[in-house]
């Protein structure tokens, strides 16, 4: 889903206009990115947390010329699926 998909979504479900929804969800957007930024853990019950993380510099071996490169520190935001959610996916994959 894009981000016009889920404004549409939540408009409806809502039962209000999509440039309302849109101006809530960009300022939703802002908030969850200066938190990370931040460092702190931005958490929704029953969804996951995204943190973000530092990944310090790392000795890459490449399989077939053994090549090896150092690859640089780099900054990633990290998502950690709750057990509600993780039961639920599992739910569903059975039922497939």
């Amino acid at each position: 889903m894009k981000h016009k998909g889920l404004v549409a979504a939540v408009a409806s479900k809502l039962n209000q206009p999509e440039s309302e929804v849109d101006r809530m969800l960009e300022a939703t957007v802002e908030i969850l990115k200066s938190q990370l930024v931040a460092g702190n853990v931005v958490s929704f019950q029953g969804f996951g947390s995204f943190e973000f993380k530092r990944k310090e510099e790392r000795l890459s071996v490449h399989p077939a010329t053994q090549v090896r490169t150092l690859i640089p520190p780099k900054q990633v935001v990290n998502f950690r699926q709750s057990t509600t959610l993780k039961v639920k996916l599992k739910d569903i994959l059975r039922h497939e």
